[in-house]
């Protein structure tokens, strides 16, 4: 199956989006796809403060988007747009770091008024680096995700079925099987 890099574009060490993207990766998992997870607020800060593009650790990221023959972009949405943690790091990468990928954007936020983020911010910038094909995404309300004192993620159920169709659909556009798995939260 496919090599998937899911990548959280959240500068939270608590973040929904993060925990949100490790729910949705479980989901691929299941169906076939060799899953790797990336935090970019685990990057350095001087490689992306400095825009070191020969830091070792930029190095590594862009070896990680190369690998990879699907990338699921996950971000919080901050003043209508993904973050600029996000941004920082897809300004490090080579231009044409998605060329022949298929992509995922995924975004939380907690208006209705962001929901456009995906399509007006983020995939125009995604479209630029080359990729074969962006699937559509899916933009979730922070009141939508929460999180137990345990750590369990749930998902309120009309967005978990929505967020499983996205998922599924990303899966097929990869060469992945239909899962079988309920869209549970």
């Amino acid at each position: 199956m496919a090599t998937v890099l899911s990548v959280s574009g959240s500068p939270s060490a608590t973040s929904r989006t993060a925990r949100l993207l490790r729910h949705l990766d479980d989901r691929l998992a299941a169906q076939g796809h060799e899953v790797i997870p990336f935090d970019v607020r685990a990057l350095p800060p001087e490689a992306l403060l400095y825009a070191d593009f020969g830091h070792p650790a930029i190095v590594e990221a862009t070896a990680l988007f190369e690998r990879a023959d699907g990338v699921v972009i996950g971000t919080p949405v901050y003043k209508a747009a993904y973050s600029g943690l996000l941004k920082s790091l897809l300004d490090l990468l080579p231009q044409y770091a998605l060329a022949g990928k298929t992509v995922l954007p995924l975004a939380t936020g907690g208006t209705t008024a962001h929901v456009l983020a995906i399509d007006y911010a983020l995939r125009p910038v995604l479209n630029s680096m080359g990729p074969a094909h962006i699937t559509p995404g899916w933009f979730t309300l922070d009141k939508d995700i929460s999180v137990g004192e345990d750590g369990t993620l749930t998902v309120a159920p009309g967005t978990a079925e929505a967020l499983a169709h996205v998922t599924d659909q990303f899966s097929l556009a990869l060469g992945g099987r239909p899962t079988l798995l309920a869209a549970t939260g």
